[in-house]
């Protein structure tokens, strides 16, 4: 679905799905993907709330303008977006750069914020290196060239067994992200040190990762979990960088008794 509004001078994607009177939550994807990746978590979050998906600035139908993005501008986006559409505050929920993106939003406009919940994240994304190699390739030889490589950090060996209807939808995801948008936003994390922010973020988070997720593993959750006041910490086994497809039933329940406690519902 394409349904686009003006926010931040860029046209978003987005989605607004659920109970019309309901409280909003709000999904953040993560770099090289779009908002299609919550699709496993929308039957159970709009039996109950109202559910916001976008794509963020250069990625799925979101408008791309030049490079480099910082995670600030992101957070801004997301924000003109509430705006645009009327929506005073949300549960935020963000996985990878999603999270990034949360946690901005949460020491900046915590005023915008119900609760937030960190999916696979991190507070810092070092060795630049790291990202300036990423980015030559995708410079040099397309998306296309890291493609495999993301889908190893992205999923456990045993899931590139078992789910691979789900990793083809997966890697189509990837081969979408157009090579200035993931540049502009892989400088953007490669830039980023967001950890001197964690004591300003006074809001309920959750801060869950998947057990085996190489890229944001789990040291760099408990680093978020120890900075951020009263936050709690879920780690769920067996999966690794997108739980929210690999580990779903597990990923949701978790979620959603987070998001129910925030609202003062018992189940």
């Amino acid at each position: 679905m394409v349904l686009k509004i003006k926010a931040n001078n860029i046209d978003i994607n987005y989605c607004l799905e659920g109970p019309a009177q309901a409280p909003v939550v709000m999904l953040s994807n993560s770099l090289m993907s779009n908002y299609s990746m919550w699709d496993y978590q929308m039957q159970v979050l709009t039996a109950r709330y109202r559910v916001l998906r976008y794509d963020q600035r250069g990625h799925g139908a979101t408008q791309t303008t030049p490079g480099p993005y910082s995670v600030e501008l992101l957070a801004d986006d997301a924000c003109a977006l509430m705006d645009a559409l009327d929506i005073g505050s949300v549960h935020f929920v963000g996985l990878s750069m999603g999270g990034f993106t949360g946690q901005i939003l949460a020491a900046k406009n915590p005023e915008k914020l119900i609760s937030l919940v960190l999916c696979d994240t991190a507070c810092d994304m070092q060795p630049k290196s790291l990202w300036n190699e990423r980015i030559a390739a995708a410079r040099e030889k397309g998306i296309e060239a890291l493609v495999s490589g993301t889908l190893e950090r992205w999923f456990t060996p045993s899931f590139h067994e078992t789910g691979r209807e789900d990793l083809e939808k997966v890697r189509s995801m990837i081969l979408g992200t157009g090579v200035e948008g993931y540049i502009a936003c892989a400088q953007a994390i490669r830039d980023m040190f967001l950890c001197d922010k964690l004591a300003e973020i006074t809001v309920p988070t959750l801060v869950l990762v998947g057990a085996e997720d190489p890229a944001c593993p789990v040291s760099a959750a408990e680093v978020l979990h120890r900075g951020i006041t009263g936050s709690e910490l879920a780690v769920l086994a067996n999966a690794a960088h997108l739980p929210n497809i690999e580990q779903r039933v597990a990923f949701n329940e978790v979620v959603l008794g987070f998001l129910n406690k925030q609202q003062g519902i018992d189940k």
